[in-house]
């Protein structure tokens, strides 16, 4: 059920009263992403992981989604940083309480060497809006140690929106980066 959505994937963070009052305007029940990352790290990967063939470790446990999916997939891994090793963030949604996600999880973000982060974003549509975060969030990571290429990778679209057809069109490149050799 979409009408979720916001609620299960905007991290739980402390917010200022003006942010709080942002975040009014998209819901007035509490947040769910903490009890969704909960399903996801207790219920969900052990039952994968027991009925299927896997390779359970954090370097082989990658989490990944496109716009408000972006942010859970970073939040998730901030979260939980002994179960992912790795983010794939697609078009992340950061503009949501003028960007206080990655100011607010800067001092949580893993180490650099068992970590591995990717964020992307287009220039048309809702993405357009997206630059002056990204930076903001490329400027931390580089002050966590991360390096571009290697552990990190940051990336702009030219003139791709905001969809899942953008979105598929690029898909290889965060899966290659995170996963590939």
């Amino acid at each position: 059920c979409t009408d979720l959505r916001f609620n299960e994937y905007m991290p739980n963070i402390e917010l200022s009263d003006d942010q709080k009052e942002l975040l009014k305007q998209r819901t007035e029940s509490a947040l769910l992403s903490d009890s969704y990352l909960k399903f996801l790290v207790e219920e969900l990967k052990p039952f994968i992981d027991k009925n299927y063939s896997t390779l359970p470790d954090r370097e082989n446990t990658m989490i990944m989604g496109s716009s408000m999916g972006g942010l859970i997939s970073f939040y998730a891994l901030c979260q939980y940083p002994e179960t992912f090793g790795a983010a794939g963030c697609i078009s992340t949604h950061w503009p949501i309480a003028d960007g206080a996600v990655i100011k607010a999880l800067a001092e949580k973000i893993p180490s650099p060497n068992t970590h591995r982060f990717y964020f992307d974003y287009g220039t048309a549509t809702l993405d357009s809006l997206y630059e002056p975060y990204q930076i903001q969030a490329d400027s931390i990571f580089a002050s966590k140690g991360y390096r571009k290429g290697v552990n990190y990778d940051s990336r702009k679209f030219e003139g791709a929106e905001h969809n899942e057809r953008a979105w598929r069109n690029r898909l290889r490149i965060p899966l290659t980066f995170l996963f590939g050799k």
